[in-house]
């Protein structure tokens, strides 16, 4: 999300907090980037959470990251050092929102057999036509 969506966001749901926040975090990755930073027993470089979501283009993760900093679900730590090491972790937000979440995830790997089942009639459709 660049920051001209950002903004455009925040002036279309600004009086309802549930379109507000569900808009800057119901992307493909976000809670995919919280969770692995859950995980992590210590914070974790840019390099190791591209490599814990190969598919996450650069670009993506770069401009993901920097969305979950700007609304407080991650701290990026910069160290002065050569070269420069930028380290990730989760703050207390990110884990109350991840605790919130968890219903959620655990509802996804419940039913997500059920789901696929579900869908395939539809995709091998879309296929036919």
């Amino acid at each position: 999300m660049n920051n001209r969506q950002s903004s455009l966001i925040d002036t279309i749901f600004s009086a309802c907090p549930v379109r507000n926040i569900l808009a800057r975090v119901s992307d493909k990755w976000s809670i995919l980037i919280l969770h692995e930073l859950r995980q992590a027993a210590s914070p974790l470089r840019f390099s190791e959470l591209q490599k814990k979501m190969p598919d996450i283009s650069q670009k993506m993760l770069t401009q993901t990251l920097r969305t979950l900093e700007q609304d407080g679900y991650v701290s990026r730590v910069v160290f002065a050092e050569v070269p420069p090491r930028v380290e990730y972790h989760i703050t207390s937000l990110g884990d109350s929102f991840m605790d919130a979440c968890r219903p959620m995830v655990d509802w996804a790997i419940a039913h997500f057999a059920e789901v696929i089942k579900n869908r395939s009639p539809y995709i091998q459709n879309a296929d036919n036509t």
